[in-house]
């Protein structure tokens, strides 16, 4: 038995998240029916992380078990030619040892979020950025994002249905800049609760619409209660950008 690491990209539209659902499509539904395609293993995905409906991946690290012998390019090649046409791509793979985990091992986890800020709809990215059509401050909203950086309880800006056994994580860091009519927010920890990212993004997006004041996103965090939430950012401007390994010539950062 071989394990294979893979680094994964897919557009999350037309799923409905990362791992298995009972209600609909997903991409690790994808992967398990390419690799059982390509090898006639019934192998399971891991990932370094979840994904909801409509998110994206630009390098999700996950793993498979396979006894059948291949060498990691012929292997990558087979399940992308399974995987066609659907939006998922294989960009990298490589045998790591049986002790490495695409969940457990990973020591840190990037997402990016896109915000477009122009008065005209949107049509390269529909489905693919926040549309905001209002002015955004966005060095406004990096100030008040640095209130969020650090260890905290971050219930306020966690899902009613996050598993996570804490609402305490340690946000490594969370920055937001403007290219262009683009809005870029950066976020980057060892782990995320659920709806985290989009959260924070949600309450960030107030404050450069001048609809919240830069410390009411302080004032959302010390609550620690969901009600403070001001606003869940739509799912189709994430990305996950990278997961961190030790040793890993694999990583990306973000």
């Amino acid at each position: 038995m071989t394990r294979f690491a893979l680094t994964i990209e897919f557009d999350g539209g037309p799923f409905f998240g990362l791992q298995r659902q009972d209600n609909g499509p997903s991409v690790q539904q994808a992967i398990e029916e390419a690799a059982r395609a390509v090898t006639g293993e019934n192998a399971v995905l891991h990932s370094a992380g979840r994904t909801d409906s409509g998110v994206h991946a630009l390098a999700m690290r996950s793993h498979l078990d396979i006894a059948k012998p291949f060498e990691p390019f012929r292997l990558m090649e087979a399940l992308n030619a399974k995987l066609r046409p659907a939006p998922v791509a294989v960009i990298a793979c490589e045998e790591k040892p049986e002790d490495w985990h695409a969940r457990f091992s990973c020591t840190g986890r990037a997402y990016e979020y896109r915000i477009r800020n122009r008065r005209a709809p949107l049509t390269l990215e529909k489905g693919r950025a926040w549309h905001i059509a209002r002015p955004l401050d966005a060095d406004a909203m990096h100030r008040a994002a640095q209130a969020l950086v650090g260890h905290h309880d971050f219930t306020t800006f966690r899902s009613v249905h996050c598993q996570s056994a804490s609402p305490v994580k340690t946000l490594d860091a969370l920055t937001v800049s403007r290219e262009g009519d683009a809005v870029i927010v950066r976020a980057a920890a060892r782990s995320f609760l659920h709806h985290q990212v989009r959260s924070m993004v949600g309450c960030l997006a107030l404050v450069g619409q001048g609809q919240w004041r830069e410390e009411q996103v302080a004032h959302a965090l010390a609550a620690r209660d969901r009600a403070a939430l001001g606003l869940n950012a739509p799912p189709e401007g994430l990305y996950f950008v990278a997961a961190r390994y030790e040793d890993d010539k694999q990583e990306r950062t973000a």
